[in-house]
C-alpha cells in the first residue's frame, strides 16, 4: 500500500502530465473549431443557441406600487426603499389604479 506522501507525488505528476497534455491537443481543438466555423459560417449565436430558461427575473416583473409625483419615479414595494419615499408616508405615493 502506498503511503500518504507517494500518492500525493504521483497526484503532482499526474496533474502535469494532464496539464501538458491539455496544452498539447488544444491547439489542434482550436483549429479544428476555426475551420469548421469557417466552413459552415456559423455565429456566435448559432454555436452558442440563447436557452429559453435563463434564470432571472424577466417575466417574474411585479407592477409599481409607488410613484414619485415629481420625477415619475416609481418603486414596487420591494427592497431597500428609494430615498424619495424614506421617511414619509408611503400612502401618498401610492399609485391609483
Amino acid at each position: 500500500m502506498l503511503s500518504y506522501q507517494e500518492l500525493m507525488q504521483q497526484r503532482a505528476t499526474l496533474e502535469l502530465q494532464i496539464k501538458q497534455a491539455r496544452e498539447r491537443e488544444l491547439g489542434d481543438a482550436i483549429a479544428k473549431v476555426k475551420e469548421l466555423v469557417t466552413n459552415f459560417n456559423l455565429t456566435a449565436k448559432d454555436v452558442f443557441p440563447h436557452k429559453n430558461n435563463k434564470r432571472g427575473t424577466e417575466g417574474n416583473r411585479v407592477q409599481p406600487k409607488y410613484r414619485n409625483p415629481a420625477t415619475g419615479d416609481t418603486w414596487t414595494g420591494r427592497g431597500k426603499a428609494p430615498k424619495w419615499i424614506q421617511n414619509s408616508k408611503r400612502e401618498l405615493f401610492l399609485i391609483t389604479k
